[in-house]
């Protein structure tokens, strides 16, 4: 759907790959292109809980040095009320052992690097949604 506005014609474009990833492109009047792209998360990336921060930053701590256990503790958070996308569609006993079973992964391969180097960035996925919340932004950054 196009438009004139103010002698400048803008035009937005939203397209859907075979991966569910949506971009939204639109031209702006300085000749410009703006681009959003939202990507589309698997069960465990979208089982991770939206804690308070200081939970989530100890999430963080002990994923850093003691691989899985952060993640572990985060599955406790979803039966104590901590939301996430997932459980309108799968319901909170799912949500919970998808996060054990992320933490369990994370153990498990810890000893060939990839399950702490996993678990590291699962902290910092639970620390960026924390602030997402404290923010007041919506869950799908």
């Amino acid at each position: 759907m196009a438009h004139k506005e103010g002698g400048t014609e803008q035009g937005r474009i939203k397209t859907e790959d075979s991966l569910g990833a949506k971009a939204m492109v639109g031209s702006t009047a300085g000749g410009g292109v703006v681009v959003e792209v939202r990507e589309k998360k698997g069960p465990l990336r979208a089982a991770i809980p939206t804690m308070p921060f200081p939970l989530a930053v100890i999430c963080l701590f002990l994923n850093t040095f003691i691989p899985g256990l952060g993640t572990f503790i985060s599955a406790f958070a979803v039966l104590c009320g901590a939301r996430c996308e997932l459980i309108s569609q799968r319901g909170v006993c799912c949500v919970f052992w998808l996060n054990v079973a992320a933490a369990f992964i994370q153990i498990l391969t810890a000893v060939i690097m990839v399950g702490w180097i996993m678990s590291i960035f699962w902290g910092m996925d639970m620390v960026i949604l924390a602030r997402c919340r404290d923010q007041g932004v919506p869950q799908d950054v």
